[in-house]
């Protein structure tokens, strides 16, 4: 039988292929123990490891050995499976899920066997808050108050990462993750980027710099001026920072707009239209947005006394035009994430020439991409075995997946065939079950659902929006035990799951 270990090298054709630009390409590594390609002071590229984490999986995989134990798993130690467990982004919603959801696991003494804890956006809020407290995952029970009551408010944490992550020895290794906008917007490179304690870098290019380094300025990857590492306050901000994205926020403010002229529209009375317009001729001037405003109850008068309103079309497709173009224009100078860019004016072929030629580059949510931390935790030299996908996003609770099995069918990295029956679109169950032959199992639990939320899943999903302010206590704890209730409903689920995976390690 072929291992998924021996499986994974077509990744790096794949990749060669998919990544090549300007006759540049970016290689994955020898097959044989992920060789390092080049090391450049600060910066390391090649598709292995760091040192440091090495270290950490091998002492973390004997205490997860122990663990399995205590569920009754009886396996030795080459036989542990690695497990990722993943928390989407989804604002404050995803902050308070993920909580409610760790709460369980361990509680049902499943997160003692998890290995690395990834997120994106409101998900990374919360591992913040979590990995201020030294061995958070041996005592969350009695830690948990103190997290939610940073959760309710705003919390300045003035730590980095690294700092942080002196203080822990029994936790998950946490991983971070974000894009690089103008990899998105180009899409000639690799976009996804993980923050980790150790490393910060491009998942699937394999380049890489000290987290302590992220930030000072680089080049030909020598630093030559160094900048402090960013706080963890910072780093939340950078995580979380979906208005960052010039066409999601575009998209964003159009909605708004859109439901602004709506609602305006939906309370005015009977003859007001009528009345506004009578006002017209002798009124104030008026700008160009109050007159698209006034065009529009035209229209709306023209349908209302049967009349073609055709006529004011054009006018208004004109203004909202004008007016879109202004807000574009506004969006496209913000400035969210942007760091000295540690790849630039190298000369290596490993990476993509694009990453290569500019001084800074913009760090941003990778929400608007992929609203799950997929990539970094499917890197090849991480070996997971089995991933645990927390879904709280908004929308459609399966995109995440759906959408983490295109991008590796194109790039050639093992995942699951993702077959999901049209009816669960409205009507998510809360455990789904993804395998195939040398790919990582995936489960996926979609937040709200059939059997935590009944027939209430849409007043679930409209009381937790993603951009609404500050969650009252109860509404937290209302949360937090819905999301508690996808762990301990599937508790057994879950446990078959790892057990399993440690069958198919065993057979490998």
């Amino acid at each position: 039988m072929i291992s998924r270990r021996q499986f994974q090298s077509p990744i790096k054709e794949a990749l060669l292929s998919d990544l090549r630009v300007d006759g540049c390409c970016a290689d994955i590594g020898e097959a044989s123990g992920f060789k390092t390609l080049q090391e450049h002071g600060s910066v390391r590229i090649g598709h292995s490891l760091n040192k440091k984490e090495e270290e950490f999986v091998a002492i973390r995989r004997n205490d997860i050995l122990q663990s399995l134990n205590k569920l009754k798993i009886t396996c030795s130690e080459n036989e542990v499976p690695n497990i990722a467990l993943l928390g989407s982004g989804g604002g404050s919603r995803a902050m308070v899920g993920l909580l409610g959801s760790l709460d369980q696991l361990q509680k049902a003494g499943l997160l003692d066997c998890v290995l690395y804890l990834s997120g994106v956006s409101g998900s990374t809020w919360c591992m913040a808050s979590l990995y201020q407290e030294s061995d958070w995952s041996t005592k969350l029970d009695s830690v948990k108050d103190k997290i939610i009551q940073r959760l309710s408010g705003p919390a300045i944490d003035e730590q980095t990462l690294t700092d942080q992550w002196n203080q822990q020895s029994k936790d998950p290794f946490p991983i971070y993750s974000a894009i690089d906008k103008h990899s998105k917007q180009s899409k000639d490179s690799d976009p996804w980027f993980e923050i980790t304690p150790y490393e910060a870098g491009y998942s699937l290019t394999g380049a890489f710099v000290e987290t302590s380094n992220f930030g000072s300025k680089f080049e030909n990857g020598r630093k030559i001026k160094n900048q402090p590492e960013i706080d963890m306050l910072y780093l939340q901000a950078l995580c979380g920072s979906a208005f960052a994205d010039g066409d999601e926020n575009f998209k964003f403010i159009l909605e708004k707009i859109i439901e602004w002229i709506l609602h305006i529209l939906s309370i005015m009375k009977p003859g007001m239209l009528e009345e506004m317009r009578k006002e017209g001729p002798n009124s104030p001037p008026i700008d160009e947005y109050h007159q698209l405003l006034m065009d529009l109850v035209d229209m709306n008068l023209s349908v209302l006394n049967g009349k073609d309103p055709s006529a004011h079309d054009e006018s208004i497709r004109t203004m909202l035009i004008d007016l879109l173009k202004t807000l574009y224009e506004c969006i496209a100078q913000w400035i969210w994430g942007r760091k000295y860019n540690f790849l630039y004016n190298m000369k290596d072929e490993a990476v993509p020439a694009a990453l290569l030629k500019s001084e800074m580059r913009d760090y941003i949510d990778a929400g608007p991409l992929l609203n799950s931390p997929y990539f970094s935790v499917l890197r090849e030299e991480r070996d997971i075995d089995l991933i645990i996908s927390l879904d709280f996003s908004d929308g459609d609770p399966f995109t995440t997946v759906r959408e983490a099995a295109e991008t590796c069918k194109k790039l050639k990295i093992p995942f699951p065939e993702v077959n999901i029956p049209e009816e669960d679109v409205k009507k998510p169950k809360d455990f789904y079950v993804f395998k195939g032959q040398n790919t990582p199992t995936v489960i996926h639990i979609p937040l709200f659902n059939v059997v935590n939320c009944g027939g209430d899943i849409k007043e679930w999903r409209e009381k937790y929006g993603t951009f609404q302010g500050s969650y009252s206590a109860e509404m937290i704890t209302d949360l937090m035990e819905v999301a508690g209730k996808n762990i301990t409903n599937n508790r057994d689920n879950l446990v078959e799951e790892v057990r399993q995976a440690m069958k198919n390690t065993r057979d490998e």
